[in-house]
């Protein structure tokens, strides 16, 4: 019978911790979140020999056993056994070869914890780069447990990597003796704390002491630890700072015996030479631009042609199925409802692959941690920090993906910011919607002979949804109450080649995760406003049907015309035309009509919906080659009942930014409802956006009627 095991994962950050994990587990992997926290939760399977499998969760990259954020408090709960659902039988530490004194401090810390632990000595050939030599069997004599060379990247030592855990498990083996004499940092103490609890080890007694706080134990138990700590007069800082000075006077001896490094002045690494360049207080910034227009642009060259693909594909299958099946309710439920909501959760999976693929091959190369570092000073400015910067471009691709990002910011404030903001970026979805009422209200002039004037107002729309976002969050900082520490501690990894495999992982989680998360919620509310667009009170419905089978009957030439008329009355009454007319007071302040309100209430589930409802308004035929040019001819000899324009410069460029600052995707407020585990977040992020744009169209609508009346 194979018995199974879990195995902790664990290392500094950019130690190859999760080229390993993927090395293990392959796509054999699960991704979820750690409860009460929205930290990411890789496990995975994995064979081990014959009689042994293994569960490998991927924990959280720390430095050591003293966690700051939240994320190191979910790796520290782990191996101090105080997670409930998971318990390892098995601590798999990476540790860089290539920075041995740092990775030890975190490994001597698990070594007496008295857990199995097998260290896997990752880049030992950058290591051989810098010139620095380890003595392998004289670093397992003096730590106490195995030590393993391995090259995930390349899928070295992993064998024998398994083959030692299975040995380390069937014989049961932890280290024989302690790192550091951790019962001297504190004898009495945590002799008291082991009479209490039996059986653990001198440094995990002094970890109650520590952190008993943050321990789920019985009150009488917290009341025993907190009176040994009163009675001994327990110091947790000066007794953390002895442990730390101890272990690095250990780390020394260590390092002395069986490691040689070279003279760190003889060789400058071509990570150091690229730095000199990337890293320029001038020219790092035009390359970081660079880089950013580069990867903005490939998200769209790349992702337009699955994206239209997928869409001819719907496209066609709701053409079949409006063929063969009987117009009933239930056909136009499943091609308007169930068909339509499954095509606005697939069309996001291309941009959401791409995304993180090109994403992951920046963190592989190593400078998605320089554009941090390039960005953070900007970024505290409002609030934010480095980290924010990515899932902020990211959203002028897509809002979903972008916020899904954002868990790389440790700092809770800084990542709820970020996710408050990142929607006010002019994502993808908006162009339709910018592309036509450009078209309709901005003349087509040039400036200078090239400047194109609806060129600079679609770059002036972009502009005005990035400064909003830093204005913002500026003002938000003050009213989040969040009093966690900002720390932008950032270590820059060396420059290596993308893995490939590493990406294809990567992108196959982020759609899986999005199509079986965020997805439910997407086809619900699509349902939702399929049922609000179709049905409206009997009474009326029942008048306007049988109005136009009486005008179809007495004029069949006018059939087809008739019938897209039938539809945009239908629309008008049904529920959603009946909100549009309820909020038409509301929204005239704006230079809105109620067709246009209709467009806003339908446009909730994605800003783009605000084309084709506007195309059904004004009874647009459905040849896709003709939508866009007969749209807008039907739109600008759209008149008031005033005889005014409904589409002049001022309502325009009104409905224009509203736009750009509006929440009008469903598909966002979903996600941030999963990121934020309450929808207390994207419930104000709603308000906010929608009373900042209402005041900024207001604003401009009344600029643009004095202007030009």
């Amino acid at each position: 019978m194979i018995k199974n095991i879990n195995i902790a994962l664990v290392g500094n950050p950019n130690s190859g911790k999760s080229s390993l994990f993927n090395a293990l587990t392959g796509l054999n992997q699960k991704v979820g979140n750690f409860p009460g926290v929205t930290v990411d939760k890789k496990t995975g399977q994995c064979s081990i020999g014959e009689k042994l499998s293994a569960t490998v969760i991927d924990l959280p990259g720390t430095y050591s056993l003293y966690p700051k954020r939240s994320d190191e408090w979910v790796a520290y709960k782990v191996l101090l056994k105080q997670d409930e659902d998971i318990k390892p039988d098995l601590v798999l530490l990476v540790a860089d070869a290539s920075n041995m004194k740092r990775n030890l401090l975190f490994c001597s810390q698990i070594i007496d914890l008295k857990i199995p632990v097998v260290v896997a000595l990752s880049m030992i050939d950058l290591a051989k780069q810098k010139g620095t030599e380890i003595d392998i069997n004289g670093l397992e004599r003096e730590l106490g447990v195995p030590v393993v060379i391995i090259n995930p990247r390349k899928n070295k030592g992993i064998p024998q990597l398994k083959k030692i855990i299975e040995q380390t498990i069937l014989a049961n083996l932890t280290a024989p003796r302690e790192f550091i004499n951790n019962e001297a940092l504190a004898e009495k103490p945590i002799e008291a704390i082991r009479k209490l609890l039996p059986g653990i080890s001198d440094y995990t007694a002094l970890h109650y002491l520590i952190n008993h706080e943050h321990f789920k134990l019985a009150n009488s138990l917290q009341d025993n630890i907190e009176a040994i700590e009163t009675d001994n007069k327990f110091n947790p800082t000066k007794t953390q700072a002895e442990e730390i000075m101890q272990r690095y006077g250990r780390i020394k001896q260590i390092m002395h015996q069986t490691v040689v490094e070279a003279d760190p002045l003889q060789k400058t690494l071509l990570t150091e030479k690229l730095d000199n360049i990337l890293l320029h207080r001038r020219w790092g910034y035009l390359i970081l631009l660079t880089v950013l227009f580069l990867l903005f642009q490939s998200v769209f060259w790349i992702a337009q042609y699955p994206m239209d693909a997928i869409e001819w594909c719907f496209g066609k299958m709701a053409g079949w199925l409006g063929d063969i099946l009987p117009e009933i309710w239930w056909s136009d439920l499943l091609i308007n409802g169930v068909l339509a909501g499954l095509s606005g959760i697939l069309i996001f999976i291309p941009q959401i692959m791409i995304l993180f693929g090109l994403i992951t091959l920046l963190e592989d190369t190593g400078y998605m941690a320089r554009i941090s570092f390039l960005t953070d000073k900007l970024m505290r400015k409002v609030g934010l920090n480095g980290k924010s910067v990515m899932p902020m471009i990211s959203g002028l691709a897509c809002a979903v993906p972008a916020i899904m990002s954002a868990r790389n910011i440790e700092n809770r404030k800084e990542r709820l910011l970020t996710i408050m903001v990142t929607p006010l970026m002019s994502c993808s979805a908006r162009l339709p919607v910018y592309t036509i009422l450009i078209a309709l209200v901005i003349p087509g002039k040039l400036f200078f002979g090239f400047l194109s004037i609806q060129g600079l107002v679609m770059m002036g729309l972009y502009l005005l949804g990035t400064v909003m976002a830093l204005v913002v969050s500026f003002v938000m900082r003050w009213f989040i109450n969040i009093k966690e520490r900002s720390f932008f501690i950032l270590e820059l990894p060396v420059y290596r080649s993308p893995r490939w495999k590493n990406a294809l992982t990567t992108m196959v989680e982020k759609a899986k995760i999005f199509v079986l998360q965020a997805g439910k919620i997407i086809m619900v509310i699509s349902l939702l406003l399929w049922v609000l667009s179709s049905y409206g009170p009997k009474a009326k419905m029942a008048t306007v049907t049988a109005k136009y089978e009486q005008l179809i009957k007495n004029n069949p030439g006018r059939q087809q015309e008739l019938i897209k008329q039938r539809k945009t009355e239908l629309l008008q009454n049904s529920f959603a035309g009946s909100l549009g007319k309820a909020i038409e007071p509301v929204i005239r302040p704006l230079g809105y009509d109620w067709k246009i309100g209709i467009a806003l209430i339908t446009s909730l589930a994605a800003r783009e919906v605000f084309v084709g409802t506007m195309a059904t308004l004004y009874s647009v035929g459905d040849d896709p080659d003709d939508n866009n040019g007969t749209l807008r001819q039907k739109m600008s000899s759209a008149v008031r009942a005033d005889g005014r324009k409904v589409y002049d410069l001022a309502t325009g460029m009104s409905l224009l930014v509203f736009y750009v600052l509006a929440m009008q995707c469903m598909s966002t407020l979903a996600i941030v409802k999963r990121e934020t585990r309450s929808w207390k977040w994207p419930a104000i992020q709603l308000v906010y956006m929608t009373g900042l744009a209402y005041l900024m169209s207001w604003f401009t609508y009344l600029i643009f009627q004095k202007l030009y009346p």
